[in-house]
This record gives structure tokens, C-alpha cells and sequence, in this order.
């Protein structure tokens, strides 16, 4: 007997009507379970202590404020250890965060990279450097591109770059400096760490205007991620698609060039990363991304640090002289103008304590983001999984149980061996700095051309260091220059 409509209709919807409400039932009862079992998993957490400030924004602006001044760890670090100890939680960014600060915290953090914790940087700062830069790329992919800068950028890797690396500060000091009386020791240095990495890692001839078009992306690197117009971002974004085109079309024109001539060996890291492309290790989109952000780690932290030596040079007296004994003893043992070499650098030992003190005062970084892909449990707290870490070097460098009297400029204390993840001004652990022997040389060698061929003196003493993003000499350390007179 065939069933009237009315009915089946009637029908159809008593079955699904049934369907939902039991379906419902389940689930609300499921979801009660799981709610619970929730808040017990959280209600066993025991998170840092620490105040999360404002609904999204958190605690961002103390923070911001304190970047701006330079004063990260006196006005937004300290103030927290001292009242909630050397881990605590706040929101910076729209991100709950947890702060951490000692050894033994910098040690967890870094050497548990992949494992722990991941790279986390904020999205302006990926989008700018490159999607398929080395700071963006986690496990094997990050392995691989690593070996490649890590190889080129080994001591032993810079032994035959030393001889270039000297031709190219003598021709900046000779163009730059040569018949001034005053120069800007910070630009003067920006100026001479881009054309190192341009001319001796990349081989290739900086043009007019191209530091300019890399400062601009540098200003966007922190900026709020969004394209208003004339805003930071969009004129970083703007930049960066400039110097991608540039970048490209030299790329092609090394890969055509290096496949054509087989037999010529790769010594620079720009051959060695297009050799990667054209053995499938790496994209094309790689090479680009990551000699973009090579620049920035190798440009504005070493041209930082080598305004920072002069300026405690001249505040300290003693130390220079002692400094510059230590460089007259290398050149008299070399010709006129003869370069110099990986042993001569090796002898600069009071140099580089110099250097590493410099640092340690007024490091070129502050820290970190890393982000938590499994529950840490460490000090009796639980750092939640999803949350972002920071990790501050100022947490050690400043910390006078690791280093006597810390605010003091002393560079004799790296007579003795440091404990390990105390300093960290190139970072630690699988994502340590890969350029740190270049900028070590780099430093060293510009240290030797200038103090052994000029006396120079601070036109302001007391100049104040500002931070957008990195830090920098608020007036562009000006400094008064006269040749010294050949013995």
C-alpha cells in the first residue's frame, strides 16, 4: 500500500528531528567530558606568575616603549624578575608569552630547537625576509640551507676571503674617510658591512641607492602587518619587491654563467647556494630569500657592534692603548700595505675581548620569539604548548652572579672561559648565528686599518643608542678623524 504524503513527509522528519536530538545528546555529553577533562589538564598547570595587561594587546606597548628607548631589560625585563622571578608570563603581540632568563633557561630554549620549541618570528618580519629563508625553515630544510651559509661562513671558509675583505675597508676608508676631518662612524660602518656582504660574499658590485631600497624593508620588519598606504609595511613590501627583481635576474645570470663554465671552482656563498639550485637541493626562491635576509644578519648587527668598540674604546683610555700597542705589533711585522691573513687575525686576542665586551654591554640583539610545540615543564611551572617564549640575553649578560659587576666595561674577563649559554650575542644552540667568524673578521680587520692609520675622538660622548628595530648611535656617532703620521 503506497503511503499518502502527508505522512511520509511527517515521518521523515520525526527520523531527523530524532537524529539531531540524539546526536545532540551525545555530543553535550561528550563535551562535557571533554570540558572537564580540560580544565582539569589546565587546573594541574601551573603557569609562571606574571600579569597579562590588556585584553589582546597584553603588555605590548610597555614593551614597545621600552624597545624604542634601548631599555628593554631596565624598564620591561628587570622590573618583572624582580617582582615575579626569572620566569614569567605577559602578552606581547596579541601572543601569551612566557619570559625566561638565566643559563640553564637559554640552554633549555636553544638546544631544543625542533624538538620543543620552534623559530617564531612575527609575520611581517617572514614576509619581508622570505617565506624560504633559514630563519622560517624548521627541521632538514633548515639543515640543509644552514650547512650551505655555515660552510661558506666557517673560519676556514674566510681564510682566502681575509685578503679581499682588506682591499675592500682600505678602498672605503680611502673614499669615505680619506680627507675628512669628520665622519658618521655608524653610517660609515652600515655602508662598508653591506658592500662586504655584497662585493666579497656575493661577488656582486653594489649600485646607487641599494643600501637605501634595504633600509626601508628593515624599517617595515616589525611594523603591523598590513598595506595601508604610505604606511611602513607597504613601503617595506614595496622595497623588498625591488630588490627581488634585482636579486633574480642575478641569480639566473650566475646559474647560466656557472653551467656554462664547469670547471671554475665555487668559492664564493653565492656560488655555493646556486650550485645548491642547480642540484635540486634548494629553490631558486631560497637563494633569493636567503642571501635577503643574509644581509640583515650580517649588515646591521656587525656595523652596530663596530660603532659600539669605538665608542668604549674612547670612553676607556687604557684599554685602547692597549688595544692599539697590540695592532702596531702585527704591522710591524707586515709590508706597506700588505693584507693581512687568518693569523694575524688569530693574534688579536685583546681585540676580540674588546669586542666580546662591547657585546656583552650592548648586544646587537636582545633575543628571541620561539614558540612552544609541547608542554615545557621547567622550574615548577608549565610553559603551555602554543605559547611564544622570549629569551633575552641581557637575562645573563647582566646578571652579576655570572658576570662580576656587570655594568662595568672590562674586557680582561674574558681571560677565563665563559660558562656556556651566559653569552649569547649571536644567539645559541641549532639556529646559532651562522655569519658570527664573519663578523668576527670583518671587525677585527676594520679595527686594524683604522686604529693603526687614524686617531679619532667622539663628538658626543654621552650619545644616547635608540632601537627601530635594532639598536643604533640615536646621532650616528659622529666622530672627529686626522691621519696618523707614518714612523
Amino acid at each position: 500500500m503506497a503511503l499518502e504524503p502527508n505522512f511520509l513527509l511527517s515521518w521523515v522528519f520525526l527520523c531527523i528531528a530524532a537524529t539531531i536530538s540524539s546526536t545532540l545528546f551525545f555530543l553535550r555529553k561528550k563535551t562535557h567530558k571533554f570540558t572537564s577533562k580540560k580544565l582539569q589538564q589546565k587546573k594541574n598547570k601551573k603557569l609562571p606568575p606574571g600579569e597579562m595587561g590588556l585584553p589582546w594587546i597584553g603588555e605590548t606597548m610597555e614593551f614597545y616603549k621600552a624597545q624604542k628607548s634601548n631599555r628593554v631589560f631596565e624598564d620591561f625585563v628587570n622590573p618583572r624578575i624582580i617582582k615575579h622571578g626569572n620566569l614569567f608570563k605577559t602578552k606581547i603581540m596579541g601572543s601569551p608569552t612566557i619570559v625566561v632568563n638565566g643559563a640553564e633557561a637559554n640552554r633549555l630554549i636553544l638546544s631544543n630547537e625542533f624538538n620543543l620549541v620552534v623559530s617564531s618570528w612575527p609575520s611581517s618580519s617572514v614576509q619581508l625576509m622570505g617565506m624560504n629563508c633559514i630563519m622560517a625553515k624548521q627541521g632538514e630544510k633548515h639543515r640543509v640551507l644552514r650547512g650551505i651559509v655555515a660552510n661558506s661562513l666557517s673560519y676556514n671558509g674566510l681564510e682566502s676571503l681575509v685578503p679581499q675583505l682588506c682591499d675592500t675597508v682600505r678602498s672605503h676608508l680611502d673614499t669615505e674617510w680619506g680627507g675628512k676631518e669628520e665622519i658618521s662612524l655608524y653610517r660609515s660602518a652600515k655602508a662598508l658591512t653591506f658592500t662586504v656582504v655584497f662585493e666579497c660574499l656575493y661577488g656582486i658590485k653594489v649600485e646607487l641607492g641599494m643600501l637605501e631600497i634595504f633600509e626601508r624593508v628593515l624599517e617595515g620588519v616589525f611594523a603591523f602587518p598590513v598595506e595601508f598606504p604610505c604606511s611602513r609595511f607597504a613601503r617595506a613590501k614595496k622595497a623588498r619587491l625591488e630588490i627581488e627583481t634585482f636579486l633574480v635576474e642575478k641569480v639566473r645570470e650566475k646559474r647560466k654563467e656557472m653551467e656554462e663554465e664547469v670547471r671554475r671552482p665555487n668559492t664564493t656563498l653565492f656560488s655555493r647556494l646556486v650550485e645548491g639550485l642547480t642540484k635540486g637541493e634548494i629553490t631558486e626562491d631560497e637563494v633569493v630569500d636567503n642571501m635577503v635576509l643574509l644581509v640583515f644578519a650580517a649588515h646591521d648587527t656587525t656595523s652596530y657592534a663596530m660603532a659600539m668598540t669605538f665608542k668604549m674604546l674612547a670612553q676607556h683610555p687604557t684599554c685602547r692603548d692597549t688595544l692599539i700597542q697590540e695592532h702596531n705589533q702585527i704591522k710591524a711585522n707586515k709590508r706597506e700595505r700588505e693584507y693581512l691573513t687568518v693569523e694575524d687575525v688569530k693574534k688579536m686576542k685583546y681585540s676580540w675581548q674588546v669586542v666580546r665586551e662591547t657585546m656583552r654591554l650592548s648586544p646587537p640583539i636582545f633575543g628571541s620569539f620561539r614558540k612552544a610545540v609541547a608542554d615545557i615543564d621547567y622550574g615548577g611551572f608549565t610553559i603551555p604548548k602554543g605559547w611564544k617564549i622570549l629569551w633575552t640575553t641581557y637575562g645573563t649578560h647582566y646578571n652579576p652572579e655570572i658576570f662580576h659587576d656587570p655594568m662595568s666595561f672590562n674586557p680582561s674577563r674574558f681571560d677565563q672561559p665563559i660558562q656556556a649559554y651566559t653569552y649569547l650575542p649571536f644567539g645559541g644552540g641549532p639556529r646559532l648565528c651562522a655569519g658570527h667568524q664573519l663578523a668576527k673578521v670583518s671587525i677585527l680587520v676594520f679595527l686594524h686599518l683604522v686604529v693603526t692609520s687614524y686617531d679619532w675622538s667622539l663628538v658626543y660622548p654621552d650619545e644616547t643608542i635608540s632601537m627601530d628595530p635594532l639598536p643604533f648611535p640615536s646621532l650616528g656617532m659622529p666622530i672627529k678623524i686626522s691621519p696618523k703620521m707614518a714612523l
